[in-house]
């Protein structure tokens, strides 16, 4: 793997039908930020050639809808993801970026969130940006690291959605 992509889910409704966490879907916003987020990435170059994805109905959801920008990437759904701390992310990550020159990765918080403040410290980046990953990581923002051949992270850029409202 030769590059990172860290992208949170989009914003979910508060609740499902099924009273189930897992089974909560993307409200409209959502679905606008988190297409937005795809294009905004494949407008930089930024394309994964493999997507990582919990098997949860919002994060399957922010996929479906930032696939379009990545018609040639491969999406593969994991149980395993849903809710991950920081290390199943990484760890994940790392096994399928063998083969794979760019991973996208699309998880939850407090997770993705850790593992961006991980990488943005293991890459030497300035307190500012550590600081505002820290205050906060919202729906459908991501975080992109270049991963050199000794598998060490560098701070590649950090987007967050344009509309908020």
């Amino acid at each position: 793997m030769d590059r990172l992509i860290l992208l949170r889910h989009g914003d979910a409704e508060r609740d499902s039908e099924s009273g189930d966490d897992f089974d909560r879907r993307l409200s409209s916003r959502g679905q606008a930020e988190s297409t937005r987020m795809g294009e905004t990435l494949a407008e930089m170059g930024l394309i994964p050639d493999l997507a990582l994805v919990s098997a949860a109905a919002r994060a399957r959801e922010t996929w479906a809808a930032v696939a379009p920008s990545f018609p040639k990437a491969q999406a593969r759904f994991d149980d395993a993801l849903y809710l991950a701390e920081a290390e199943v992310f990484r760890r994940a990550a790392l096994a399928a970026g063998a083969a794979t020159g760019c991973v996208l990765v699309v998880g939850h918080n407090p997770g993705l969130q850790e593992l961006a403040i991980r990488l943005l410290m293991e890459a030497s980046a300035g307190g500012a940006l550590i600081s505002r990953v820290q205050s906060g990581f919202p729906t459908a923002a991501a975080a992109v690291f270049l991963i050199d051949s000794a598998g060490r992270p560098h701070y590649d850029g950090l987007f967050f959605p344009r509309d908020r409202t």
